[in-house]
């Protein structure tokens, strides 16, 4: 993530990298970081003309969060920006926000996690909240309720849809299709910065590995790619009992899950719908038919009883409408925080 080599974001992004350090010890970190695509952005929308951002933020005791922070905000004015934004680490699309509720449950894959003491401190440091990314959850051992049945299979019997799998086969041009719908089905959306083929191709080689096809869906509507649903088996769960060590055998236990993951919680993190779609009728039932298919491969193929949905923008009503009707519960929020530099 933070080496320019192999994250494309740097390729419209630079960033600074910040160590605290006690007596020898390192007691903390943060990076300030500007996107040059976010600048670009209506300010309307969040981000824009002198939007900055810090992200990557760890400190062991308040004094050293005020002083890391501060060094961040000194960078971004160097930069002349006038907002600080964050934590935001270090895209929006990677780990945005900080948690600020459901600390009593580890991490998914791809999620942040922050001890509780980090909300105080920031907002300390004269922040105020700016948005509110949730995650909602599920048991995906239950069917869902009568009406998410009947759109579905109203949906089966409408020749003009067709759900299917990605072919992994052709990862580069599955890609691209879920890169095309993503870019335009979030584009109102706050926060949003158009995803780039660098970031894409960088990602891919990442996710390759967690990436199987009968988790990730494309929807069809007339023979035209019109939504997209990636679902991942949590990856944490495999990492967790290393204890941060691939040696001596490590190694060998995760290429072993690799080959046939067993997962008992799995995480939705994108999912979108053509922006001449949204707010229709059709918009919904892609969306549910695609969670339902998922839902069952998840359960029979991976053994997983426990979805996870996120992060959605609070404003969302679409998505929130979609988490609510399938009985979700939101059970972590991430806040984004804003200030102004001086």
């Amino acid at each position: 993530m933070i080496d320019p080599k192999k994250n494309g974001w740097f390729s419209h992004a630079e960033g600074q990298l910040f160590l605290a350090e006690r007596g020898g010890a390192v007691v903390g970190r943060i990076s300030a970081h500007l996107d040059t695509l976010a600048l670009t952005m209506p300010r309307a929308q969040g981000f824009g003309p002198g939007a900055g951002f810090w992200g990557m933020f760890e400190a062991e005791d308040s004094d050293t969060a005020r002083l890391l922070i501060e060094r961040a905000e000194q960078w971004l004015r160097e930069k002349g920006m006038d907002r600080a934004i964050g934590p935001v680490s270090l895209s929006v699309w990677e780990e945005p926000g900080l948690l600020t509720k459901g600390h009593d449950h580890p991490p998914t894959v791809m999620m942040g996690h922050h001890r509780p003491e980090y909300q105080g401190w920031i907002e300390a440091a004269g922040y105020q909240p700016v948005k509110q990314l949730m995650t909602y959850e599920l048991d995906i051992t239950q069917d869902f309720p009568p009406i998410v049945q009947r759109i579905i299979k109203s949906g089966e019997r409408n020749d003009r849809i067709v759900i299917r799998k990605v072919d992994k086969s052709k990862f580069d041009q599955e890609a691209a299709i879920i890169l095309a719908i993503l870019n335009d089905a979030w584009s109102d959306n706050w926060g949003f910065v158009p995803l780039t083929q660098p970031e894409i191709d960088d990602v891919g080689k990442k996710l390759k590995p967690i990436v199987f096809e009968d988790l990730i869906m494309i929807a069809e509507l007339d023979g035209e790619p019109v939504a997209f649903m990636i679902t991942l088996p949590d990856l944490n769960e495999a990492i967790k009992p290393l204890g941060g060590s691939l040696l001596p055998f490590g190694w060998a236990k995760l290429l072993w899950w690799l080959r046939k993951p067993k997962a008992k919680t799995m995480r939705v993190p994108l999912m979108g719908v053509v922006k001449r779609l949204q707010s229709s009728r059709m918009a919904s039932q892609l969306a549910f038919m695609m969670i339902e298919y998922i839902r069952r491969a998840a359960v029979r193929h991976y053994g997983a009883s426990r979805g996870e949905i996120g992060w959605i923008l609070d404003d969302n009503q679409g998505m929130v409408a979609i988490a609510e009707t399938i009985e979700s519960r939101v059970n972590k929020v991430y806040q984004v925080y804003e200030k102004t530099l001086g």
